[in-house]
């Protein structure tokens, strides 16, 4: 896959050059990667909403779920019919339980305005979540959240994928995210990007101990560094 844009001054920038890779089933894929490197257009041409390049992508069949960097909600709509907008037959015991596991029943009728950045962030992976999709894809969904707080929404966000049957690819800036939630990590260049190291992560996600977390971590900045 390959994309170049034109910039204002008319000359032709290469943003992507020759990014292939593939996840299996129920596989958590990782991109990292200096900022404006192309993770997030990569993202986007994968959910298909950028069609300016050069290739194919193959997605598994069914439902793609996007959770952005910011949580996009609709303000005049409160938590729940935002989800339900988008999952307009999900089951109330479904929600129900997808809201405890967010921690989000108390906040059903409240509107977007009303809410935290932090809970707007979970109302965003309700709706994802709701549509039961068979890819989800997130781009950077704890930016700006303090450290404590990204951490509580990442266990969140594990135990809701652990119990469901979807491949997620996830955009992030924090190792520590990458390895925790990851289980293979692909290194993205400066632009134009290209892949500089897949990294297979080899101990399953639920059986990781800290030791290993901290040593996957220090393995991944190695090779960050020594790829820039």
């Amino acid at each position: 896959m390959r994309k170049a844009f034109t910039a204002p001054a008319g000359d032709r920038l290469e943003l992507l050059h020759d990014i292939g890779f593939s996840l299996a089933d129920r596989e958590v894929g990782v991109l990292v990667g200096p900022s404006g490197c192309g993770k997030t257009t990569t993202l986007r041409i994968i959910a298909g909403l950028d069609r300016d390049f050069e290739g194919a992508i193959t997605r598994p069949p069914g439902r793609v779920g996007m959770v952005f960097q910011e949580p996009r909600l609709l303000p005049w709509r409160t938590v729940e019919d935002n989800v339900r907008l988008v999952a307009p037959e999900i089951a109330q015991a479904a929600l129900t339980s997808l809201f405890a596991v967010l921690e989000l029943e108390e906040h059903r009728r409240h509107y977007p305005g009303e809410l935290s950045l932090g809970l707007a962030r979970r109302v965003a992976l309700a709706r994802a979540f709701a549509i039961e999709p068979e890819l989800l894809l997130l781009d950077e969904p704890y930016v700006s959240l303090d450290a404590a707080l990204a951490r509580r929404l990442r266990e969140q966000l594990a135990a809701l994928m652990e119990t469901r049957a979807m491949t997620a690819l996830l955009v992030t800036h924090d190792l520590e995210e990458a390895v925790r939630l990851g289980d293979r990590i692909f290194l993205f260049s400066a632009r134009p990007a290209r892949i500089v190291a897949e990294l297979p992560l080899k101990v399953p996600r639920r059986a990781r101990t800290e030791a290993q977390i901290a040593a996957m971590m220090a393995d991944v900045a190695h090779r960050i560094s020594a790829a820039t």
